[in-house]
């Protein structure tokens, strides 16, 4: 069966039992997506996979600038090396279609924690993480279904 606009429903007759059925979802296949959405949802992961690989990297190699700042926040080596664990490979699962969900899911928390440093510990604009956030929203949202299917947790 081929998609159906959201808004429409379509008529189809089942050929083996002669039972007319109607269809009101965006598209007949689970997890499919308009060529529009997809593209928007790869220009998000590869940009926010370019962030967090550069910020993780940097983190995980001891970027001078980097070990001041997390020296500011009180969390330690320990936490900028977690950290940039946690960007890095969040970031190379964004790029892998099936995980991109699951890096996403990581990073907003990530993010959430970054947005609140910015603001109560070391100051300056938390701009950056706000839209990296937003970014990652976007895209845990936008492929949820290719990766967990109908599973809603947020339902009852």
């Amino acid at each position: 069966m081929k998609p159906v606009n959201f808004w429409m429903c379509q008529r189809a007759i089942d050929k083996d039992s002669e039972i007319l059925m109607y269809t009101s979802t965006a598209s007949a296949e689970l997890g499919e997506i308009g060529k529009g959405q997809n593209a928007v949802l790869w220009v998000l992961q590869i940009l926010g996979a370019a962030m967090f690989l550069m910020s993780g990297w940097m983190k995980l190699f001891g970027n001078e600038q980097m070990v001041q700042m997390f020296d500011a926040i009180g969390g330690g080596q320990s936490f900028l090396y977690a950290t940039g664990l946690i960007e890095f490979l969040s970031a190379v699962l964004l790029l892998v279609p099936a995980l991109s969900v699951v890096g996403a899911l990581l990073l907003i928390p990530t993010m959430i924690g970054a947005i609140f440093t910015h603001l109560f510990i070391v100051g300056g604009s938390p701009t950056l993480p706000i839209g990296l956030l937003i970014a990652m929203s976007i895209v845990a949202w936008g492929r949820w279904d290719r990766t967990f299917g109908s599973f809603r947790p947020w339902r009852s």
